[in-house]
């Protein structure tokens, strides 16, 4: 078998699923594939439940739910970095998976809409402690940075694929029993995600040295404004909030809303958008041995402000089959488009921390990117009734364009972060 040179890893393993060969790394992507498939059942279940309580309401009840969610991830996710700065890594994500089951063993007995917002803030809680600890982890499990980048490739198709299986997994399980037993399959799947992270034999991980509470909670965005490189994944952050804002919140009212088509045909244009994800996935690893990420990126971050002009357009001046066509294409290119910022965007995480540095910096990340969502989620949803979708396409085309210059800004000049600083220094002399 032929040797990398420079990793010294066989180059059969730098396939998309090599990376699998690693034991530690192929027990930890299970449980992230678990988790999700619990996750999207839960998402299922959850707007079932919701119509059970409030019927005509439900809208308002799920609005509410999602709203907690983002709140959730927004401000527990520095917190809980700074409470568990010096936990074993291991012993973190036991805890917030056991809360998780705990939640979602607790969901079908609710019988108020209050009741839903507590437990779903619990539960993005937990959510919130786990996820940025989970891929602040991965680098030190896969130290080569190629082996990273295809694990990020990963777990971004796992994420892509998870919004369609579910909610087919989800229809087959509603034939044979009630949407009840739906949290029931949630929670096995956080608890098998316990039971392989349990299994899993971790790093040896230094913590970081003792500091003042306000310093760990503000030591990932200070890190972020200290890094250009980190300042310009915040205004592509801008960038991808606006095109996931407009597939998520107005897919369905454009589909059946504006066109007065089926709903399979919102299944259809949300799978387009998950297609053209999870086609810039499998490229990613082989783009970035050739073209560096922020190039990778930036290309993304440029065109989804275009397309999503475009949508105005073609919602403004076309109909019939040509505009049905014209956005199956458009939201295959969005899909892809977001795919290139968000899939390579932790290479520069990574870049931009250290072993100590990593968990605040990843939950920091994990919290800026939400608060984007919280602007651009309200926006698509109200404009989009009020003004109507080309409006609003005009809109959120104008907001990440304000994200991409953001970036072009802080990426124009000197090195990329502290890690690249002090790396250039080292090198000097």
């Amino acid at each position: 078998m032929r040797i990398d040179a420079n990793t010294n890893i066989p180059v059969g393993r730098l396939s998309l699923l090599g990376v699998l060969n690693d034991p530690a790394y192929a027990k930890l992507f299970g449980a992230q594939v678990i988790a999700l498939l619990g996750t999207g059942l839960l998402t299922v279940a959850l707007g079932l439940l919701a119509f059970d309580i409030a019927g005509g309401q439900a809208g308002v009840v799920l609005g509410v739910a999602m709203t907690i969610k983002m709140v959730a991830y927004v401000a527990i996710s520095p917190l809980a970095s700074a409470v568990v700065a010096h936990v074993r890594p291991k012993v973190v994500l036991i805890s917030a998976d056991l809360v998780r089951v705990a939640v979602a063993l607790c969901l079908p007995l609710v019988t108020e809409a209050w009741h839903i917002y507590l437990l779903i803030f619990l539960l993005q809680a937990a959510s919130a402690t786990f996820t940025p600890s989970f891929q602040a982890l991965i680098p030190s499990v896969l130290p080569d940075e190629r082996q990273y980048t295809r694990a990020l490739s990963l777990s971004r198709l796992a994420y892509d694929l998870e919004s369609l299986a579910s909610p087919m997994l989800a229809a087959a399980l509603l034939t044979i029993t009630t949407y009840h037993h739906l949290f029931i399959g949630t929670a096995l799947g956080f608890a098998v995600s316990t039971v392989l992270v349990l299994a899993t034999r971790f790093p040896e991980i230094a913590p970081p040295a003792p500091a003042p509470f306000i310093d760990r909670l503000t030591r990932g965005t200070r890190e972020f404004w200290a890094s250009s490189e980190l300042r310009g994944l915040m205004g592509l952050n801008l960038v991808v909030a606006t095109a996931t804002a407009m597939v998520i919140v107005n897919t369905v009212v454009l589909v059946q809303g504006t066109l007065n088509r089926t709903q399979t045909d919102v299944a259809l244009l949300l799978a387009v958008s998950g297609a053209g994800s999870m086609l810039v996935a499998l490229s990613v690893p082989t783009l970035l041995e050739r073209v560096p990420d922020r190039r990778v990126m930036f290309t993304g971050g440029a065109a989804i402000p275009l397309l999503l002009l475009i949508t105005a357009g073609v919602l403004s001046w076309l109909s019939g089959p040509t505009q049905w066509v014209a956005l199956l294409l458009l939201w295959g290119l969005i899909g892809a488009a977001s795919s290139t910022i968000l899939t390579p965007s932790a290479r520069l995480l990574r870049r931009a921390s250290t072993d100590a540095t990593r968990p605040a910096v990843f939950a920091a990340q994990f919290s800026l990117s939400h608060a984007c969502f919280l602007l651009t989620y309200p926006l698509a949803g109200l404009l989009g009734a009020t003004l109507g979708l080309p409006a609003v396409s005009v809109l959120l085309s104008a907001i990440g364009a304000l994200g991409a210059l953001l970036a072009a800004r802080a990426w124009r000049h000197g090195p990329t972060s502290r890690a690249t600083d002090d790396l250039t220094v080292r090198s000097r002399q």
